[in-house]
């Protein structure tokens, strides 16, 4: 799972779709701790990340870990905001759990996260089933937090900082394929996006010490992996500098430093802002053949004023410049995805006219699509009027989904007949007799098993496609 997780997407295979849908622990480990953990994450990348870190912080308190909720001591929901239909996942799941409770009354159910960080103490007021409440900036605490439940108190910290990066934790990988993992370079957010609500669930920017990327790179490779996804909510604006301010590192210089970790560990990156990504960062990735040929530019809209409206501080003109120099610098073939938001406040036929347009000019290798739903507390449910009828947002978002549909399978179809090195990653869902991996433009590419290994590059000769997945077979050098 390397990509944002939203509510209406177009994914390049059948196998990603599903895995977006809820990632669990599927790491059952038992060396004896008197507790167990079971957690699941939903919503974006970084939440999956997160996760990855209070297992850690678990682990070095007292816990293994368990895929089935049933055995578990302790519970976590890792929650996202970001839409409502995630929030109302998380409240039936809820309900779900409600029923292990009262089989077990000293089981610990929390939630974490932004939902946590935006109700605050509304889920311990409300929902008797939840008994500790953790924003994303303070799983430091969450041993304590237990100890405050285990004493029969209801515990919360939704307290933001401006300096925590979790830079000396080392992650624990959850459904890891022991090929690709995260790292996450910096946390919060300094663009207010109007309809956006990770600043407040997340609070500001600041980068982690680039030594400690490094190092966990490093360990990363020396494991077995072969791929990272540096994650951000900006990882353009990351800057980072030493305390002695001798150092002094931007992204296309992180970007640089982790492509020269190793030849063999290929280099992702999410989520570039169109305002930010600089020539510097597009020629470092032409630079390193082990720096991936894609790109995750969300545009949100084609229309200037609805632009100005979101507050994503950029114009049409701007944004395809920065499509034209990533085509001009890498090359036509780096795979550019995008998220579009439909039906925003006070939108126009004609401007959603200008969105579709967009997406011809540009033809995006893939989408993120969703209509437009208010969340609470953003400037755009404060100053603006969510006004665009449901019945039009929701044809408006069949119109993007068609012309996305149209391109992401025109696209494909140019690959037939090429070679392409592919990161074998697992296993195809529809057989145990396909491996499947992605390509440097991050599509799904399925071909026979043979004798190859997860984890092993092969060169794959396209023989055929659907709109989400290239198919072919592996030719031997």
């Amino acid at each position: 799972m390397t990509r944002l997780f939203k509510d209406i997407d177009l994914l390049p295979s059948k196998e990603e779709k599903e895995a977006c849908e809820l990632a669990k622990v599927s790491l059952d480990q038992d060396t004896g701790k008197q507790r167990k953990l079971y957690i699941e994450s939903y919503g974006c990348q970084m939440n999956y990340s997160d996760s990855e870190i209070v297992t850690s912080v678990m682990q070095d308190n007292g816990f293994d870990t368990t895929s089935k909720p049933d055995l578990a001591d302790v519970i976590f929901l890792n929650t996202c905001s970001i839409r409502d239909n995630a929030e109302q996942k998380v409240w039936k799941r809820l309900k779900e759990f409600q029923i292990l409770k009262r089989k077990n009354p000293e089981l610990t159910v929390g939630i974490l996260g932004c939902m946590a960080e935006r109700l605050k103490t509304k889920f311990l007021e409300k929902e008797k089933i939840v008994d500790l409440v953790a924003g994303p900036d303070a799983y430091r605490d969450l041993p304590k937090l237990i100890n405050q439940v285990d004493e029969g108190s209801k515990a919360v910290n939704v307290f933001l900082s401006r300096e925590e990066t979790y830079a000396d934790i080392t992650p624990v990988r959850l459904n890891s394929n022991g090929v690709s993992a995260f790292i996450s370079i910096m946390r919060g957010c300094d663009n207010m996006c109007s309809f956006c609500v990770v600043p407040y669930t997340r609070g500001r920017e600041r980068s982690r010490d680039v030594h400690s990327i490094l190092v966990e790179a490093n360990d990363l490779f020396q494991k077995g992996f072969r791929e990272v996804t540096l994650l951000g909510q900006n990882v353009d604006s990351y800057k980072w500098q030493s305390e002695d301010q001798k150092e002094n590192v931007n992204f296309a210089q992180l970007l640089e430093l982790v492509a020269r970790v190793n030849p063999m560990l290929r280099v992702r990156f999410s989520t570039s802002h169109p305002k930010d990504i600089t020539d510097d960062v597009l020629y470092t990735i032409k630079k390193y053949d082990n720096i991936c040929n894609y790109i995750h530019l969300p545009a949100q809209s084609g229309n200037d004023r609805i632009l100005e409206l979101m507050n994503r501080t950029y114009t049409r003109s701007w944004y395809l410049d920065r499509i034209e120099a990533i085509n001009r610098i890498i090359g036509a073939d780096c795979g550019i995805s995008t998220d579009i938001i439909t039906g925003f406040c006070s939108e126009t036929e004609e401007e959603h006219q200008d969105t579709l347009s967009l997406m011809e000019q540009v033809r995006y290798h893939f989408a993120y699509m969703f209509s437009y739903s208010e969340r609470p507390g953003t400037p755009a449910a404060k100053k603006l009027i969510d006004d665009v009828p449901e019945e039009i947002k929701k044809r408006r978002l069949n119109d993007i989904i068609e012309v996305q549909a149209r391109t992401s399978l025109s696209r494909n179809q140019e690959e037939i007949g090429k070679v392409h090195q592919v990161l074998i990653e697992g296993y195809s869902k529809k057989s145990q007799q396909q491996l499947m991996g992605r390509n440097t433009q991050n599509t799904v590419v399925v071909f026979d098993k043979g004798n190859y290994q997860i984890g092993q590059y092969v060169d794959v000769m396209i023989e055929n496609c659907t709109r989400g997945t290239l198919l072919g077979k592996v030719i031997e050098n």
